[in-house]
């Protein structure tokens, strides 16, 4: 299966060939996978270097001017670094873009916290004409760049380094629609990302134990797919979010507010809390934080036994 990172380069590749209006910055990252596309479109291709306040202030200008900007390099440098520019140049003056970033989270975790990113869809949330999109699969980039790219917003893309392997049909991948990976009645379980993966194996453990789970999983954390929360949690009363991203604005926060007006609810949430100054592998970071299978078995346990 290949890297997110490599379907991102070959999307560009096609797209590029079809609309003349596309224009592709970097960071100084992903030059190899994006030759082609820097050989096919000289013209429309940049590396701008270690530079990333001004590639957004830069991309800013294109938009101004009727391009149709994507901007890319590790999410850190992305949307913490240039965070000013992303709201003054397009928060501001309503401009558009596409951000593209990698490294979110621990993906880059043995080069310590100043390469991670857990609080970029937090940060991006507070922007209402935002679009947040998290892949965890190839199939989930093309179809969903492809159907928002050119719509005027600030589209923000974060491709994770692991895959969650989960094979989706392609109709059911929906802009701003979650989907069910498994019906039950005992727990809802909201998931992101390459989580998926951890959650599938725990619900294997939890069948083990009579917990039937309905697993909704979910590419687009903006706009949000409200409804499909708030039926699930009639039904089960029952919830726990799984999630790479920030306990203080992330997927938890918006599954709660679908769930106004239902009575009796018990919740919980595995996320990233506090600060992160852990070193070790990508699996000992989101080990540290409680993202394993072990743990969110364990969570759910209590969380179905609570009266």
């Amino acid at each position: 299966m290949k890297k997110l990172r490599n379907i991102f380069a070959e999307t560009m590749l096609d797209l590029g060939k079809k609309d003349k209006k596309l224009v592709v910055m970097v960071g100084d990252i992903s030059h190899g996978i994006l030759k082609p596309f820097a050989k096919k479109f000289p013209n429309r291709y940049y590396n701008i270097g270690i530079c990333e306040s001004a590639m957004v202030n830069m991309a800013a200008g294109l938009s101004k001017v009727g391009l149709n900007p994507v901007v890319h390099t590790i999410a850190p440098f992305l949307i913490e670094r240039a965070y000013e520019q992303i709201k003054l140049d397009f928060g501001y003056q309503k401009l558009d873009i596409n951000l593209v970033s990698v490294g979110g989270s621990f993906d880059y975790s043995k080069l310590g916290c100043s390469h991670h990113c857990y609080n970029d869809v937090s940060i991006l949330s507070h922007f209402k004409r935002c679009s947040i999109v998290l892949p965890g699969s190839e199939n989930e980039f093309r179809i969903l760049f492809k159907q928002i790219y050119k719509k005027k917003n600030i589209n923000y893309f974060r491709l994770p380094e692991f895959s969650h392997n989960y094979k989706f049909n392609n109709k059911d991948i929906k802009f701003g629609k979650s989907i069910k990976v498994k019906s039950g009645r005992d727990v809802t379980i909201a998931v992101t990302g390459t989580q998926l993966k951890n959650v599938i194996e725990a619900e294997k453990l939890l069948k083990k134990n009579n917990i039937s789970t309905e697993i909704l999983y979910f590419h687009t954390i903006k706009p949000f797919d409200y409804e499909s929360v708030k039926k699930s949690l009639k039904k089960t009363k029952r919830l726990i979010s799984i999630e790479e991203l920030s306990a203080h604005d992330g997927l938890y926060n918006s599954c709660i507010k679908a769930s106004i007006g239902i009575n009796n609810l018990k919740t919980d949430q595995i996320a990233v809390n506090d600060f992160v100054h852990t070193y070790g592998s990508y699996e000992d970071l989101c080990h540290s934080v409680g993202l394993t299978k072990e743990n969110i078995f364990k969570r759910i346990k209590i969380l179905v036994r609570k009266k």
